[in-house]
């Protein structure tokens, strides 16, 4: 090479020196921006390790067609034999009510007590009386067993030993108008009416409304008619006293019907003195008037 040629590419290197340097910068910017490794692609089938594991959600909601089906199960209802009774009982089905609650193994003065009143209601009194007793020997100051016997022993006409065991049963409840009630009744039964006028006396004034009240044992169908239409005519006696018309009219009207008393009678007895100008009582009067004389 000549010596010319030399120095014409001496020249021309020196020329492509400042190209030759910025095109070296721009190769290192360049690299600085990439990174030194590339990410390694995931291979098929293989979690991408490069990737962390996703975090479940804080919450998770779940849309009621995926949520899962709880069945709750619920114990079945397994009544006592005493509830069965009870409702049993309560339906007039006596004869089954009295099977339920025989199936109580150790059977309490409460359910000796209802046995006697399911037996009383089919007017069997023997067992009645049986099943009142064996109350009794388990709670003897049950004054509610005692009344329930005691009408067991009026309808039996007993009516001494019926009175007793009233008396014993006010002792112990001195202020229950049922068993004064009862108590009059048995009265008139035995023709001491102005005893039992006085214990029907005593009830309504604790309850006046006593006479239409009928629950629980009492004596409802004493002897014989006459008797009958005894309690009724104090019964309206004490309907009027209590100022319960209605009742006092229906009780004089059965009292009359019985044979007990008689129109004229009940037109000048004082004690109805209030019934007088009431219609009622003027139908009754009239009603009757044709069959009294």
């Amino acid at each position: 090479m000549s010596r010319l040629n030399q120095i014409d590419r001496i020249f021309a290197m020196a020329a492509l020196a400042p190209m030759l340097v910025l095109a070296l910068a721009a190769s290192q910017a360049l690299l600085a921006q990439t990174p030194s490794q590339p990410p390694v692609p995931a291979q098929a089938g293989a979690p991408n390790m490069a990737q962390p594991p996703t975090e479940p959600p804080a919450t998770v909601s779940t849309s009621p067609a995926q949520a899962p089906v709880v069945t709750e199960v619920v114990p079945a209802f397994e009544p006592t034999p005493e509830e069965l009774g009870d409702s049993m009982a309560g339906h007039q089905r006596y004869q089954a009510a009295i099977a339920a609650y025989s199936k109580e193994p150790a059977p309490t003065a409460g359910i000796w007590n209802k046995m006697g009143i399911a037996y009383q209601m089919m007017f069997n009194l023997k067992d009645a009386t049986r099943c009142y007793n064996a109350s009794l020997k388990l709670e003897p100051k049950n004054a509610t067993v005692l009344n329930n016997l005691a009408t067991v022993y009026d309808s039996l006409k007993q009516y001494g030993t019926a009175e007793r065991y009233y008396r014993k049963a006010l002792k112990l409840e001195p202020h229950s108008a049922l068993i004064l009630r009862n108590l009059g009744s048995n009265q008139l039964t035995q023709h001491h009416y102005k005893k039992g006028w006085e214990a029907y006396q005593s009830a309504l004034a604790i309850d006046p409304k006593i006479f239409q009240n009928h629950a629980g044992a009492s004596v409802q169908n004493p002897a014989t008619t006459q008797e009958r239409g005894a309690m009724h005519y104090y019964m309206a006696k004490g309907c009027v006293s209590t100022g319960n018309p209605e009742c006092a009219i229906q009780n004089l009207r059965l009292a009359i019907n019985e044979g007990y008393t008689n129109v004229k009678k009940v037109s000048t007895d004082s004690s109805f003195a209030t019934l007088y100008e009431l219609p009622a009582f003027q139908q009754m009067i009239a009603a009757q008037t044709p069959t009294s004389q």
